[in-house]
């Protein structure tokens, strides 16, 4: 194969504690100028296989198309995930960041009136996504914004008074608690669409006081049990910090030991920016 300058590494986490066949892991290298895909799913078939379709659903493959020309028809147009092969393409030639990707899946996922989680909302830029898919008139969806800083809050708060009217702020529950914490601030008889992470140190704030795997590890566990069949588990890993690295090693190991038949995990990397942003998506069947 041609190596050409490599640019962005978009790859599907399986676990290894599944047999060969089952847990067999993609990998995607996506080149510029030509878009080159290469992997190791669907040997058996001399098409490459791409879109959602069930062959890759079913091995725990994350879609995405194979070429530009393709992104526009590689998902039935009723698809949930339709529209998402753009995400990929503007985040690889630099036209999206990191969160605006998130923002976008999210659009794929969370309805009107559901319930999400911002587990670590920081300065309330993805509070303020999820209260915008959420909020309806019937005043059924729900924020629960979460960080372990007074300043994160009071800073989202602030953000939510100039942005929304006091109706839409109302349907945001801030809570003063480490990200580990959640089921202690939503009831239990609640059905929770998204749980996001922005992993790492609050924006103009103390960059000693961050994210930590241990709590982060704890954190995924309880979004794992309480998030519901259809629901997605959204990560943005910040590496460039002290610990940023062991985060994402953790975040990954926890990606790969989810089963293959109920999780779709992937993470979308560049490799020759290491200290880049790198986002993370676990989708609950």
């Amino acid at each position: 194969m041609l190596m050409l300058s490599p640019r962005l590494w978009f790859s599907s986490i399986a676990s290894h504690s599944h047999n060969t066949l089952s847990c067999s892991s993609p990998r995607f290298l996506f080149f510029v100028p030509r878009l080159i895909l290469t992997t190791a799913l669907c040997n058996s078939s001399r098409k490459l296989c791409c879109g959602y379709q069930k062959p890759i659903k079913q091995n725990g493959f994350f879609p995405v198309a194979s070429d530009l020309q393709s992104c526009s028809s590689s998902f039935p147009k009723d698809s949930a995930f339709s529209g998402l092969e753009d995400v990929v393409v503007s985040y690889l030639f630099g036209k999206k960041r990191a969160t605006e990707v998130a923002h976008m899946v999210w659009k794929h996922v969370v309805q009107k009136g559901d319930t999400v989680i911002d587990a670590t909302c920081g300065n309330g830029f993805d509070t303020l996504e999820m209260l915008n898919l959420v909020a309806d008139d019937a005043h059924d969806g729900y924020v629960y914004a979460l960080d372990i800083q007074e300043d994160a809050l009071d800073n989202t708060s602030l953000l939510l008074e100039k942005s929304v009217n006091s109706n839409e702020k109302h349907l945001v529950k801030l809570f003063n608690i480490c990200h580990s914490k959640m089921e202690n601030a939503v009831p239990r008889n609640v059905s929770v669409r998204l749980v996001a992470f922005n992993l790492g140190y609050l924006p103009g704030g103390d960059k000693e006081i961050r994210t930590k795997s241990d709590t982060t590890l704890l954190a995924l566990e309880a979004a794992k049990r309480i998030l519901m069949p259809g629901g997605l588990i959204s990560i943005v890993v910040y590496v460039g910090h002290p610990g940023g690295r062991e985060e994402l090693e953790a975040v990954e190991s926890f990606a790969a030991g989810l089963c293959v038949e109920n999780w779709i995990c992937c993470k979308i990397q560049m490799l020759n920016r290491p200290c880049a942003p790198i986002p993370i998506f676990l989708y609950r069947r």
